[in-house]
This record gives structure tokens, C-alpha cells and sequence, in this order.
């Protein structure tokens, strides 16, 4: 690596990640909700009925820092806790009817946080960004175990499980 620019690389790809949770936070204010309990709803809305465990993982967090997270958003109506069917010891989580129906909000403001991010590229140069983040990503996850579940704000529509509220 002989590219000063090069040694660049992770720093700007934090910054951004940073820069961006920001913008979003400070565009959020219809929900209130903090940039880690969006990743936690986004994961929830992807696949929703999610063990503890498996949402701290996704979010590179303690377990009981996700417990108090789910703590919080339980007492205000986002997720339900659920014992898992197959092993009552496991509590499951899943998104409400309050997160899901707010998913297009949450849609409208992610997309204007990339708008903003990506402005001043060229289409062709939003897709070469992407899709080089996207190998640089897939390189470092191949080093890993298994792949990463991406979360994505409501990028498909998540199962109904019969969650509530």
C-alpha cells in the first residue's frame, strides 16, 4: 500500500458511517429513537421474531446493553418480547405494528440521508462506490465465519408472527 490516499480508507469509511448516523439522528425527530435502536428495528423489520442474543451480534454490542435497548422500546410500544416456541429459556423480540407502519418514515429518511451523502456523484459513480464497498465488505466477511445479515430499513417486508400492538 504505497497510495497515501489508501491509508485513508478506514478512517473515511468510519467517518462516513458516523457522519451519516448523525444526519440521520438530527433528521429524526418525528420517531426519537437513538441510531442504535434503529439498527435494532431495522434488523427486527428484515427478520422479524429475533432472539437477544442474535440482535446484540448484529449490532456488535453486549447482551444487556440490547436488553435495556429492548427495554426501552417495549415500554414505548416499537418491539414485544416473546418466549421462542421451540425453547422457552429464549426470549424472541418482534417489531409492532407501530414499527412496521412506521417503515415508510423511516424509508423517507434514510433515503434522504444517502440523497445527501451520494450528492455531486454521477449515477455511475454512486454504483462504482456501492458495489466496491460491497466487495470490500464481502472480502472482509470472507475472512470470517459466516456472512453478515445486513440491516437494511425496511427492505422487505418482514413476516407478521402475529406481533401486535
Amino acid at each position: 500500500m504505497n497510495d497515501p490516499d489508501e491509508t485513508k480508507l478506514g478512517f473515511l469509511i468510519h467517518d462516513v458511517a458516523r457522519l451519516m448516523r448523525k444526519r440521520f439522528q438530527e433528521i429524526d425527530n418525528e420517531f426519537g429513537l437513538s441510531s442504535a435502536q434503529w439498527r435494532l428495528l431495522f434488523g427486527l423489520l428484515k427478520a422479524d421474531g429475533m432472539p437477544q442474543v442474535r440482535l446484540a451480534e448484529l449490532l456488535e454490542v453486549e447482551p444487556i446493553s440490547v436488553s435495556r435497548m429492548v427495554d426501552r422500546l417495549a415500554e414505548s410500544g416499537w418491539v414485544e418480547r416473546r418466549l421462542a416456541p421451540t425453547d422457552r429459556r429464549v426470549r424472541m423480540i418482534y417489531a409492532t405494528r407501530k414499527a412496521r407502519e412506521a417503515c415508510s418514515g423511516i424509508r423517507a429518511i434514510t433515503e434522504t440521508v444517502r440523497d445527501e451523502a451520494l450528492s455531486g456523484l454521477a449515477d455511475d459513480e454512486r454504483r462504482i462506490l456501492i458495489d466496491a464497498l460491497g466487495k470490500v465488505a464481502h472480502n472482509l466477511y470472507g475472512a470470517a465465519a459466516e456472512e453478515p445479515a445486513v440491516i437494511a430499513p425496511c427492505a422487505s417486508p418482514a413476516p407478521r408472527n402475529g406481533a401486535s400492538a
